[in-house]
Order: structure tokens, then C-alpha cells, then sequence
């Protein structure tokens, strides 16, 4: 039985991806990584589910959802970008491949960085942060997702890659194999990697060609 919960809070936090902080149903619990099926509370949409993914900590009193909105079709994501504190959601039961193995490597793919952003929090609070690195790749540094927290927690170890910038002198960048050589090094590590199908099999195949062990590779099956 999906869990019935309020919107308390929304907001933009880059153009289009969106913060939405709800109710936490009693009892519900969930592993940092893990996401769950979502449906808007209203007619007609009940049986539309999305995954989104939990970016809060697991000890949380409310939920989080940070959410990209596609507002260029008429979807459910652009239905979300219209919703409002008071608004309902439904909650399914939470699941999810991406989990904690020890210290590595997270690459994400716009907000493929979610599941990343429960991890890191969590282990920011049991500072047991030490010995990862998160890269990033966005179109522009407007796009990048909860870019202040991230720095102040990670430091030099929050990587950065744009693809479109455009800005003079800048060069557009894509994570090749190039990048990876220059910015991982060491490739007997976990890596957790996130984001579109396409970039997850690309990275993951630079990985593996890199050096890197298949079981080492932590992706979403």
C-alpha cells in the first residue's frame, strides 16, 4: 500500500531541479542510496510512478527529494514543478542498488548525483568521510546540485566537469578517458557511478578498460 504524505516545502534549488520536503510516514525506514516509487496524489495520476531518490539522512524527522524537472514535456516531472507545499504525494516502499561499500570514487551525471548526495551526508555525520571523491558533470555551473554543500563538505575532492559553459575561453569537456586518467589515478578502488544509461555503460566500460574491477564497480542495476 503506497504511504499518502504532505508536501511541507519546495524549492528551486538550480533552474530546473527542485527540492521537495514531505512528511516521513511512521515507521518508514531506508539505507542511504536507496530511492522509491512516487505518484502524485490526484486523480488520474495515482499509478504514474517515478523513482526519485532519498537525499536526506536516514534519521531525518522529514523526507527529501531532489528532483530534476523536465518542463518540456508533459510529464509527470513537470507536474511536480508545479506542485506547492499542501500538495499530496504517494511513497512506495524503498529500494535501490547504489549502497555504501567503502571509500572510492563517485562519477555522476547530473542529478545522477542523488543517491550520492544521502551517502556523502551520511558519512559527513560520522565523519568517515575520508578517502572519496565525488566528480560531477554538468552542462554549466548553474546546474550544479547542492554545488556549496558539496565543496564545503568535500574540498578538494569535489571534482567538476561542464559541458557547456559557454563562456569565453572555456573549453567544452566531456568525462573521456583522458579525463579519467588525469583525475582518478588509482583505478584498484570502488567506483560508484550514477546518472543517464548511456553515461553509466560509458564510464563504466573507461573504467573497466582503465583497469578497474568489475566488482568494484557500484551502479543501479
Amino acid at each position: 500500500m503506497p504511504h499518502p504524505v504532505k508536501i511541507l516545502r519546495t524549492e528551486f534549488i538550480t533552474p530546473d531541479v527542485k527540492r521537495f520536503v514531505v512528511d516521513r510516514p511512521k515507521g518508514y525506514k531506508f539505507v542511504p542510496g536507496q530511492a522509491t516509487d512516487v505518484a502524485i496524489d490526484r486523480p488520474g495520476y495515482e499509478d504514474q510512478l517515478r523513482p526519485f531518490t532519498f537525499t536526506c539522512l536516514t534519521t531525518a524527522r522529514r523526507l527529501e527529494f531532489i528532483i530534476k524537472i523536465y518542463g518540456d514535456h508533459d510529464g509527470v516531472t513537470k507536474q511536480l514543478g508545479l506542485m506547492h507545499a499542501g500538495d499530496g504525494l504517494l511513497l512506495h516502499e524503498p529500494f535501490g542498488a547504489i549502497t555504501y561499500q567503502g571509500p572510492g570514487f563517485f562519477i555522476a551525471g547530473g542529478a545522477g548525483v542523488t543517491p550520492f548526495i544521502a551517502i556523502l551526508r551520511d558519512l559527513h555525520k560520522k565523519d568517515k568521510l575520508k578517502g572519496n571523491t565525488l566528480l560531477v558533470s554538468n552542462h554549466t555551473a548553474n546546474d550544479v546540485i547542492l554545488d556549496d554543500e558539496l565543496a564545503k563538505m568535500l574540498g578538494r575532492h569535489f571534482l567538476k566537469v561542464f559541458t557547456r559553459q559557454h563562456v569565453i575561453g572555456f573549453r567544452e569537456r566531456r568525462i573521456d578517458r583522458d579525463t579519467l586518467v588525469v583525475l582518478v589515478q588509482n583505478f584498484d578502488q570502488k567506483f560508484y557511478v550514477c546518472g543517464p544509461d548511456p553515461f553509466v555503460k560509458d564510464i563504466s566500460g573507461m573504467l573497466l578498460d582503465l583497469g578497474a574491477r568489475a566488482e568494484s564497480l557500484v551502479v543501479e542495476e
